[in-house]
């Protein structure tokens, strides 16, 4: 009986390794919400320290919206930017050949935050770009995250508008607006209810970034976690990398020991946060 027992515990922690040491391959699709101060290399790095098996790749272009990168042929790029025009037939975008590359295992969508305040916008182009990339994946099994934002720093009143022809010619007003902002706590929560509804309408799942930054903002407010109105800075890619590393791995942040290049006091912080 012992023996057999052995012999069933040997199986087991044997079935776990393999799982665990089994390649799982994850795509960011996103703008520079993403890429500023090497998010995904730095969730690299903290993965490599636990799950060297999880493998981070990204397509993300700066002002890049989740629609354009199915719709857009990028003709010149600097640091700073991309010019494009519109794909003709037969062609194919850098997103969607990154895409048919892998099985991707979880891929993690990133639109810009205004892109889901106005509500047309969010409604016909946002759930029409997630539910055409969710096509276009090999992997019946792939899991996807819709990247939860954050507020920017522009000064409250606040309302955000994008010509109604710039989302789709059938709307007949001229623009499409979100609703007025007036301060920080109306923001957060306008955010976060904004992409519950294409999370639940796309069925997927959210990440909480723009409530972890939000904690930031109210009760640590000596950490800076911007680098501009809108940008995360150093602090607040940390910040993404741990909320990530924590989806992806099930492990809580604050037991990790990589902490890149920010200061040991604040990365502990920042790793508590993002719990």
């Amino acid at each position: 009986m012992r023996n057999i027992l052995l012999i069933i515990l040997a199986f087991a922690i044997t079935n776990c390794k393999s799982q665990s040491s089994e390649e799982l391959n994850v795509l960011f699709i996103g703008n520079s919400l993403t890429y500023f101060y090497d998010m995904p290399q730095t969730l690299q790095m903290m993965l490599n320290e636990t799950h060297p098996n999880i493998k981070i790749d990204q397509s993300t272009f700066p002002g890049q919206s989740l629609s354009g990168h199915l719709s857009d042929i990028i003709t010149s790029r600097t640091e700073n930017g991309i010019k494009t025009r519109e794909k003709e037939l037969g062609e194919t975008t850098e997103t969607e050949i990154k895409i048919a590359e892998k099985n991707w295992d979880i891929i993690i969508l990133q639109t810009g935050t205004v892109s889901l305040l106005i509500p047309e916008n969010r409604e016909i182009k946002v759930n029409k770009a997630v539910s055409d990339i969710k096509k276009l994946v090999n992997n019946p099994n792939c899991e996807f995250i819709l990247f939860n934002t954050w507020p920017s720093k522009k000064e409250y009143p606040k309302q955000y508008c994008y010509s109604s022809r710039m989302i789709d010619k059938s709307i007949e007003k001229g623009t499409c607006c979100s609703p007025t902002i007036e301060n920080l706590e109306q923001e957060i929560k306008l955010i976060n209810e904004s992409y519950h509804l294409v999370a639940e309408k796309n069925g997927i799942k959210k990440s909480d970034n723009g409530t972890k930054f939000y904690e930031i903002l109210t009760k640590h407010i000596e950490i800076e976690l911007y680098d501009d109105d809108i940008h995360p800075n150093a602090y607040g890619s940390f910040l993404n990398a741990c909320i990530f590393y924590q989806m992806l791995t099930n492990k809580k942040a604050s037991e990790l020991k990589y902490i890149g290049e920010i200061e040991p006091k604040t990365a502990e912080l920042l790793k508590k946060v993002a719990k």
